[in-house]
């Protein structure tokens, strides 16, 4: 039986080399601009047939088994317009046209993709014309972020958090295809936006960039498979006094030429709470004290360090007998005595 061959790159826009985050991008925009019901009356016939083809190819180069099943016809959709089942494809089995009944998702699906993914990963076509599931089917995984403080990730917290997400839809089976027409339940799109609050324990140290997984959170699954996990991205806020710089922690104090000249003990904020600090006499603006042990976690037994870099600055509103002593100081640095 010779076919159409359907070329599913072209269909949504992308390389045959796109990742799965580009085809799933692709597909939702060719799903927005050809959805019927974006369409007015006269132009609806021919938005419901572009709309079935790229549900198509976003039903083969979603699935891996599919999509590697694809790739594998290589060069010889250059033939022409009419495609034969190559002999050496192993393992695949071709169905016609006629074999899919009324009641499947495939409803619409070019010949072109019943002879070659009906019942391929997940699903065949039985006698009765309706499609049964071989098996379940592994819910998705999703991404989200949590934003945190410094003190929250270096304490630990505890988070509510609202997620929206998207899942199979569960009327049509995330085909987007019931019933030989566009499923109202989803709108033909295949998924559906849900939502739930969760309250998320985050571990203590923490760092940006660390994802926290969340067993079963994630997307819906069906025939009693385990659902999706979700990811938790961790994104630290800037703060206002602290810097991270790895597991170390630099923040900048303001002293006086007085206590930079003599020396002196001063308060300065840690992760801790605060602390007094000894600043050797002589000190100069933008030289550095360590505090060993009082930066981030670096692992379950280590810490990083504090530095506290010094800024030299004069007091506001000196008085009058202050003025007079920097006067004093003024003169005998010009005379070198």
């Amino acid at each position: 039986m010779a076919v159409k061959f359907q070329d599913y790159y072209e269909l949504l826009g992308i390389t045959r080399s796109a990742s799965d985050k580009e085809i799933k991008a692709a597909y939702r925009k060719m799903a927005r601009k050809w959805h019927p019901d974006l369409h007015p009356s006269a132009e609806k016939k021919e938005a419901e047939e572009k709309f079935k083809r790229v549900n198509e190819a976003y039903e083969v180069l979603k699935d891996p088994e599919k999509r590697s099943r694809y790739d594998h016809l290589g060069s010889r959709w250059k033939n022409g317009q009419d495609f034969q089942a190559p002999p050496d494809m192993d393992g695949a089995r071709f169905y016609s046209a006629n074999d899919v009944g009324s009641g499947s998702f495939e409803d619409g699906f070019s010949d072109f993709f019943n002879m070659f993914f009906s019942g391929g990963a997940g699903s065949r076509p039985s006698r009765g014309g309706r499609t049964v599931h071989r098996g379940p089917v592994r819910g998705e995984d999703l991404e989200s972020e949590i934003e945190l403080t410094l003190e929250e990730a270096y304490q630990g917290v505890t988070q509510s958090l609202r997620i929206s997400g998207r899942s199979a839809c569960a009327a049509c089976g995330g085909a987007g295809v019931r019933d030989r027409s566009f499923c109202a339940q989803c709108g033909g799109t295949g998924a559906v936006t849900n939502e739930k609050t969760l309250d998320v324990k985050v571990p203590a140290g923490v760092k940006e960039g660390i994802r926290i997984r969340l067993k079963g959170q994630g997307g819906e699954s069906t025939g009693g498979a385990p659902k999706g996990d979700l990811f938790l991205k961790v994104r630290l806020r800037s703060h206002p006094v602290f810097k991270l710089k790895g597991s170390d922690i630099e923040i900048d104090t303001t002293i006086r030429p007085d206590q930079a000249v003599l020396g002196d003990r001063i308060p300065v904020q840690t992760l801790d709470g605060q602390v007094n600090v000894k600043v050797p006499a002589g000190s100069r603006s933008g030289s550095k004290l360590r505090l060993k042990g009082k930066g981030f976690p670096a692992n379950k037994s280590t810490r990083g360090d504090q530095y506290i870099r010094l800024v030299i600055d004069t007091p506001p509103n000196p008085s009058e007998a202050e003025k007079e002593l920097y006067k004093k100081l003024h003169e005998l640095r010009k005379s070198g005595k």
